[in-house]
């Protein structure tokens, strides 16, 4: 007993390092206009060189409370990104996910009122450890975290919760936090990407090989794209290159079958690799490729304008599953607000 006390302990207090970690990091880089129409214009006395944020709707690490609480009065949806902290690549920057993930809930929440509270910037990824940079967290912690913050939120009046994940690690423990927050509070849970498709016409989803039937995931042309329009001037698209990728023969074996479109053959695969070096399976992000990526693809084929394409697909999906949940279930219909 006394060791499981001292194991909660610790996981609590990694829990709230965590918490304090994301919440002193700006989700923003690229200079965003104030009212003055520059960054920092306008703005009295001596400034911050390194600042070029301006006020952003609904982002809560910038809002006051009484700003909140007025939002509260309009709304009781809350966006919250789950991200990771994770190498991409010679070129991309250790906190695509998180930051990507934050910028796409920013847009969506520009076009309907939510409330957009980042939590953590890492998540789990165990697999991506042997390349400098990289954190992980257990699932426990994450999953956790996650559910606890919801929990602050709750006892505040937010009653509608979209989580925005945005790293396929974490998929598993999204999951698990939705089901939690639904089974066992008063509020409402649903996973944004699933909610999202929902909204999206049929042949709009994603796969995981290109319509040229080349394998493109972790850090690879269509995340490289995502990233060279929401987060300009982080990726360095200059020392991109194709990687090497080696697979275990068992599973290079499988690469042609996911490809033609197989799906068990995907399922299986997935199942198998990115996996941490603790498993044995030889197949974590060092074992499986030269420069981290994984990919066939040349990340310097990446456009701003192909991410620019995928995020306003997804916003306006996004936007139009929020809008429908609204008239679905007005606000305080459950008596509960």
């Amino acid at each position: 007993m006394k060791s499981r006390t001292l194991a909660a302990m610790s996981t609590s207090a990694v829990a709230v390092a965590a918490i304090a970690f994301a919440a002193g990091w700006s989700a923003q880089r690229a200079p965003v206009a104030n009212a003055a129409g520059a960054p920092n214009a306008g703005i009295p006395g001596p400034v911050n060189p390194l600042w070029h944020d301006g006020k952003i709707k609904n982002y809560l690490p910038y809002m006051s409370w009484p700003e909140v609480d007025a939002l509260l009065k309009k709304s009781d949806m809350v966006i919250i990104p789950v991200g990771a902290m994770e190498q991409h690549g010679l070129g991309g920057p250790i906190g695509t996910d998180y930051l990507n993930g934050t910028q796409r809930a920013l847009l969506v929440a520009q076009q309907t009122d939510a409330l957009v509270a980042p939590i953590l910037i890492p998540g789990q990824s165990p697999y991506h450890l042997e390349f400098p940079g990289s954190i992980a967290l257990s699932s426990e912690t994450v999953e956790r975290v996650y559910f606890e913050a919801a929990q602050s939120l709750i006892k505040q009046g937010f009653r509608r919760f979209l989580f925005l994940n945005s790293h396929a690690g974490n998929n598993a423990i999204t999951s698990f936090i939705v089901d939690r927050i639904n089974q066992e509070t008063v509020a409402v849970a649903v996973e944004l990407g699933a909610a999202a498709a929902t909204m999206r016409q049929p042949g709009g989803g994603g796969r995981s090989a290109d319509d040229a039937g080349n394998f493109d995931r972790h850090g690879g042309v269509g995340e490289t794209s995502a990233s060279l329009y929401l987060t300009p001037g982080l990726y360095d698209q200059s020392v991109a290159r194709p990687a090497k990728l080696t697979y275990p023969p068992h599973l290079a074996a499988l690469v042609p079958k996911l490809k033609a479109g197989d799906r068990a053959a995907e399922l299986v695969f997935l199942a198998e690799t990115l996996k941490g070096t603790v498993t044995g399976k030889r197949t974590s992000t060092r074992e499986m490729s030269d420069t981290g990526s994984w990919s066939e693809l040349d990340p310097k084929t990446a456009t701003a304008e192909a991410g620019r394409r995928a995020t306003e697909s997804f916003v306006t999906s996004a936007v139009a599953f929020i809008n429908h949940w609204k008239e679905l279930r007005p606000l305080g219909a459950n008596g509960s607000n």
